[in-house]
């Protein structure tokens, strides 16, 4: 029998990995494990590694085997039944806002707000907005509730996308699954980060983003063939770690996040060895080039760690795309002066992006100014959003703990030699 979730023993210390197996050469890469000319010396490395499609192809192939294999999703886990479900829904001008659940693995819910057009009879792009680590004192603060994440989920809806987003792994309503004592209205930032910072996290994270592909796809008015996926930081992270390792993807987004020496500092980015093993090493830059030659938008700014994408790792990715002669299909806004955040400003070449390769209508957000106009996207009490809440608990099957969440996930992984 061969399970999945057979996490490693990572060289460097990691106390949350006890049940792991040793495996020779495998460390891992995070926060700033490199310094920008140590991750630029390893792009020109990875430079003379492959100078052709056909040798990309190659190597592409077992970045993707590594990176399921380090995340614990190799084989991948046996499709189990979504059983999602609408728990409420509201209709505004010309969108709608349904709370929604489905399950990844039977007992775990992923909670969300699937953002539609009016119109059900046509097909319409989805999008995935996975949400980044961003946190506030109150609900309304965090992850998909925050009102950045809102108006672009309402906006993307008004210009015809059918799009969800989702909790991450311990966030929002999950938090009462790894904490029966949780009240999901008032989140304590503490005990969210106790329970999200695990190895688990960043298995659970990327099968839930398939999972919501699977979801997409599901439902009538969707195109399966036109799948967008956007977030920022952490979730610039989910963004171009799916848009790595599901083929479904057609347009990818990763904003303020891709680097080839900062390799994500939580453990649902970088908390398992993904980057390197001893079959592989790679960085984020290399994994976000997995893309080509699909459209890839790549969002960044001066002051984090993307400061240094339009000189480093922006011209690495299009050499990639080159091999197909798709360099138009990729391509970096940058914001110099700009903050780590999703801003409207970033929102702005965004929107136009995924217009073009989506097939998307600005006309409905475009102000008479030729400004993109936001403002008739219904910015919702967060509580309003919830799945599930005090009042309206999590179904009788649901799992309690991260080793309960864990021997589940290990059931659907174990395969036949």
């Amino acid at each position: 029998m061969k399970s999945c979730l057979t996490p490693v023993l990572i060289i460097i210390s990691i106390a949350s990995c006890t049940t792991c197996r040793a495996q020779k050469g495998t460390v891992l890469r995070q926060d700033q494990y490199y310094t920008e000319e140590q991750g630029q010396e390893e792009l020109a490395r990875l430079e003379s590694m492959y100078s052709d499609s056909s040798a990309w192809e190659e190597r592409r192939q077992l970045l993707k085997k590594s990176i399921l294999e380090g995340m614990g999703l190799s084989p991948l886990p046996e499709r189990t039944p979504l059983n999602a479900r609408i728990t409420s829904e509201r209709t505004r001008d010309d969108y709608t806002v349904s709370n929604v659940c489905f399950e990844s693995i039977p007992g775990f819910y992923v909670c969300g707000n699937l953002y539609r057009p009016l119109d059900t009879i046509n097909q319409h792009p989805g999008i995935l907005c996975p949400h980044g680590h961003f946190t506030g004192d109150t609900l309304g603060a965090y992850g998909r509730f925050r009102p950045d994440m809102q108006k672009r989920c309402a906006t993307l809806a008004r210009m015809g996308a059918v799009v969800f987003s989702y909790n991450m792994f311990a966030f929002g309503e999950s938090i009462r699954q790894l904490d029966t004592s949780a009240v999901i209205e008032k989140p304590v930032e503490e005990n969210i980060w106790k329970h999200h910072r695990t190895p688990l996290a960043l298995t659970m994270q990327t099968w839930s983003s398939i999972r919501v592909i699977d979801f997409l796809q599901s439902l009538p008015y969707v195109n399966p063939y036109l799948i967008g996926v956007t977030g920022a930081s952490g979730g610039g992270t989910q963004t171009f770690l799916l848009a790595a390792v599901d083929e479904r993807v057609s347009v990818s987004v990763p904003v303020v996040m891709v680097s080839c020496h900062f390799f994500g500092g939580c453990d649902c980015e970088s908390g398992l060895p993904i980057h390197q093993s001893k079959d592989h090493f790679t960085n984020n830059a290399e994994i976000t080039a997995m893309m080509a030659p699909k459209p890839l938008l790549i969002v960044s700014d001066g002051k984090d760690w993307t400061k240094t994408v339009p000189v480093l790792e922006f011209p690495f990715i299009r050499r990639t795309y080159s091999f197909y002669g798709a360099e138009n299909n990729v391509e970096n806004v940058h914001f110099p002066d700009g903050e780590h955040d999703y801003g409207y400003e970033k929102r702005i070449p965004v929107y136009h992006f995924l217009a073009k390769h989506l097939g998307l209508n600005m006309v409905p957000v475009t102000g008479p100014d030729g400004d993109i106009d936001e403002s008739k996207s219904t910015l919702e009490p967060a509580a309003d959003l919830l799945s599930f809440s005090s009042t309206h608990p999590f179904p009788a099957n649901a799992l309690q703990g991260l080793e309960a969440i864990r021997k589940s996930m290990e059931k659907l992984c174990v395969q036949d030699k």
